[in-house]
């Protein structure tokens, strides 16, 4: 299959499949060390491999396939229809079963009839499947935007997860490092006894904080596993990728006019529109009457006759006029669920901007000076602790300013990339600069 052949050129299966290959008996240690790595997966990748492998997707996609189907169920004509039947048999005169007598006393009759559409019905038939083709494949399109939103979000969970572990655990480092130093002021009688037990009692915070990282890592890559599909990636994967400041530099109008060519879901209802007027030409077709015609071949009584049938339905009470207005009203509702998708995607772009707005102005407060200042502050108390020139208490409310700092910073970095996803949700495309 292509998307097979297109998974096993991505760099991120490819590691994968290294990663769970056998190690042959001469291979080098430097070899096998890298082949025993997990595999690790950029944003682009997961976000290919969804498209790819989600099963949900998937089986969305299949109604693109159903809706083809139903072309080729709305282009078909009708069959025509064969008749025969004999008559005046001496089933229960068997003496009387001659020649003669079947030629000259019985009845045969066979007729073939065929129904002529009018009002090109077919036609109309055909044109409003291809219609709803063509919403259905807008929808599908429109999953695959929420798709690539939610792996993005969930991507950019597991990048903060890891950003948040790899800090609890250089903080852990850092302090397990005061621990042990004030172990040796505590046993050369420089520190009391109650100072380092509140030291010791800190770090197991700093643990905590450790477990409850790995945690939520293991959380956020288990729900990415599911978006991209829990079998095309290995189970000791991982994400490839920081927490990173990318500004956003296009204004609001141009955003919107991105969002009105890109989104789908604003296709899918203005092709609605399109669909719902086939279908009233459609049951105005259906509102014209069938013809049935029908050749008639008899042998009776030694001659041969032909005939022809002709039927119509009259249109007296039934003219289709329900189904009609039906439609009329139909469109008045596409026209109407049109208006409100254009203004959904303008309230999405709007909300969009304004929350990606605010996230960088909250990045540049911490870029400004806070991040280096809480990270100064901490090292000075540090040292100055570590030297006996300052309290206890002053050295534990500096690390615990700096940890709020730290963590708040990798939120609020999070929060944008999250904010920045947002946006390339609502105007329908990733190209957002």
């Amino acid at each position: 299959m292509v998307l097979v052949a297109a998974l096993l050129v991505s760099p991120a299966f490819a590691a994968g499949q290294q990663s769970a290959a056998p190690t042959p008996a001469n291979t080098p240690p430097q070899a096998n060390a890298t082949q025993s790595r997990p595999a690790r997966i950029a944003l682009d990748d997961a976000i290919r491999m969804a498209l790819q492998h989600n099963h949900a997707l998937q089986a969305l996609r299949s109604t693109i396939q159903q809706s083809l189907a139903e072309e080729i169920t709305a282009n078909l004509r009708p069959n025509p229809t064969l008749g025969l039947d004999a008559q005046f048999l001496p089933i229960f005169q068997p003496n009387q079963f001659s020649s003669d007598y079947i030629d000259q006393q019985a009845q045969f009759d066979a007729g073939v009839g065929y129904l002529f559409e009018r009002g090109k019905k077919r036609q109309h038939r055909l044109k409003a499947a291809q219609d709803q083709t063509t919403v259905v494949r807008s929808q599908v399109s429109d999953s695959e935007r929420q798709l690539v939103f939610n792996v993005g979000q969930q991507f950019i969970d597991a990048l903060l997860a890891e950003s948040t572990l790899e800090f609890a655990q250089q903080d852990l480092d850092s302090f397990q490092k005061t621990v042990d130093i004030s172990k040796e002021r505590f046993r050369v009688g420089d520190l009391s006894e109650g100072d380092f037990l509140k030291i010791k009692l800190q770090l197991l915070q700093f643990q905590s904080d450790v477990s409850a990282a790995k945690l939520a890592k293991l959380q956020s890559l288990a729900a990415l596993r599911q978006l991209l599909g829990f079998e095309s990636v290995p189970d000791d994967y991982d994400v490839q990728g920081t927490l990173d400041y990318q500004p956003v530099h296009a204004n609001l109008n141009e955003l919107k006019s991105l969002a009105a060519i890109n989104r789908p879901d604003l296709r899918a209802a203005q092709q609605a529109v399109a669909a719902a007027e086939s279908q009233l030409a459609l049951q105005q077709a259906n509102g014209k009457m069938d013809v049935t015609g029908t050749f008639n071949y008899t042998h009776t009584a030694g001659v041969n006759t032909g005939a022809f049938y002709y039927n119509m339905p009259l249109p007296i009470f039934n003219r289709n006029q329900g189904e009609i207005a039906r439609a009329r009203y139909a469109i008045t509702q596409a026209q109407q669920q049109a208006s409100e998708t254009t203004q959904q995607v303008s309230t999405d772009v709007v909300q969009a901007y304004e929350n990606l707005h605010t996230n960088d102005e909250i990045i540049q407060l911490y870029q400004g000076g806070y991040v280096e200042q809480a990270k100064q502050s901490r090292d000075i108390s540090e040292y100055a602790y570590r030297k006996g020139a300052a309290s206890l208490l002053d050295y534990l409310d500096s690390e615990r300013t700096y940890r709020a700092n730290q963590l708040a910073y990798r939120q609020a970095l999070a929060n944008y990339m999250l904010g920045l996803e947002q946006m390339r949700q609502a105007v329908g495309t990733r190209n957002v600069t």
